[in-house]
């Protein structure tokens, strides 16, 4: 019966790989075990309260309870052209260059719907944050992944896999600083990205997501800050993690003129935007005090140089990422042959932590998981020792 089929668009999706961690760790929370999550990618530290002040003062206002507009109101998206002339030397048009979305996601995935037709190829990293990959497969595009252990080898594997498409690619997908992998480029490998999109007319969709959280003196560069990089490219950012506003559900889409547009006009059919009091705060943010987010990297970098030695000192050697509020960390030899769920599984089970399996980042995720440094440096001291007692049990 019709009624009983799976929908097509549902059957397109694999089963959701962390759904079955995420069960086990409510069922042992549910005993009453302490399980310190390094698994969500959720910040825990709290909004700066003077962006929270100009929230509570613009929704006093009654007038600010009526519907907005999809692209954001000007003076935010004005905010956020400010923000990239400081952050980038980047020039943009607020009306034509930029689109105030609801959260990097939503304007990943509108995005996809916007540029996607059946059967468009689009070339995406594995791993990966699964939107990217999924977004597109949702509006009817088909993903050719590239391996992408490292920057290089994904740029290489990019080349590679135009000459062998079977139809030309629409577009391709970056994310640097990486989620999952943390991994970071120079503006030198931008300069290539675009170079090879251009040889073979292709869009580039750039989510910087994560250019704001760095531990090195050097700061992640926008593709946009190529020369060119415009006509052909859109960059996905947002406030997330930036300013501890996961919740709040602010990012932008900036870039290409015609991309905007067709961004705008998916928009336009699809929401009103964000309550206007959230965008008005977001403003506050953008063009306030940075000191709130310089602090919010120091805590991150702390959290990371805690998880590194004490980690390490437990019997679990991790590479220490350059930016991201992620660790990308190679399963311990010895149980390596259980993969990365059955892995996260036990870590949670014997060790009362919890971690995100790479296999759900895609097939090269394997091998891997990724660890949040999203609780305190007590609590990673705390999952530090409880490793330790697992490691020495086996």
């Amino acid at each position: 019966m019709a009624t009983q089929e799976e929908f097509h668009r549902i059957k397109q999706l694999p089963p959701y790989v962390f759904e079955e961690v995420n069960k086990l760790k409510a069922e042992l929370r549910g005993q009453g075990r302490d399980i310190i999550d390094l698994g969500m990618g959720n910040p825990d530290m709290p909004t700066p309260p003077h962006i929270v002040d100009k929230l509570i003062e613009t929704v006093k206002n009654p007038k600010a309870h009526r519907y907005s507009v999809s692209r954001g109101v000007i003076g935010l998206r004005r905010a956020m052209g400010r923000y990239y002339q400081r952050r980038f030397g980047v020039t943009l048009n607020p009306e034509t260059e930029i689109v105030a979305t609801i959260g990097s996601k939503e304007g990943f995935a509108n995005l996809a719907q916007a540029i996607t037709g059946p059967g468009d190829v689009i070339l995406a990293p594995n791993p990966a944050y699964p939107i990217h990959a999924f977004g597109f497969i949702i509006a009817g595009g088909v993903i050719l992944p590239v391996p992408a252990p490292s920057p290089e080898a994904y740029l290489s594997g990019l080349s590679e896999a135009i000459g062998k498409a079977h139809t030309y690619p629409r577009a391709m997908v970056f994310n640097y600083p990486s989620n999952p992998t943390a991994q970071t480029v120079g503006l030198d490998f931008y300069k290539e990205v675009v170079a090879l999109a251009k040889k073979h007319d292709i869009l580039i969709l750039s989510d910087l997501a994560y250019g704001e959280i760095y531990f090195d003196d050097a700061p992640p560069p926008s593709i946009l800050e190529v020369d060119g990089a415009k006509d052909i490219a859109v960059e996905i950012n947002s406030l997330s993690k930036t300013f501890s506003m996961a919740g709040w559900r602010v990012g932008m889409a900036v870039g290409n003129e015609r991309l905007i547009k067709a961004l705008t006009r998916v928009k336009s059919y699809l929401d009103y935007g964000a309550f206007t009091p959230i965008q008005v705060a977001a403003v506050a943010a953008l063009d306030g005090p940075w000191a709130c987010v310089e602090e919010v990297r120091a805590t991150y970098k702390r959290r990371r140089d805690v998880l590194i030695e004490t980690f390490g000192a437990a019997g679990w050697p991790i590479p220490a990422p350059a930016a991201s509020m992620f660790a990308w960390a190679p399963i311990p030899e010895r149980y390596r042959s259980l993969g990365s769920v059955e892995f996260a599984k036990q870590l949670m089970n014997r060790a009362d932590v919890a971690v995100a399996p790479g296999f759900g980042f895609g097939e090269f995720g394997e091998g891997f998981v990724r660890i949040g440094l999203v609780e305190n440096q007590h609590r990673i001291r705390q999952a530090a020792r409880n490793l330790k007692r697992m490691f020495q049990g086996d």
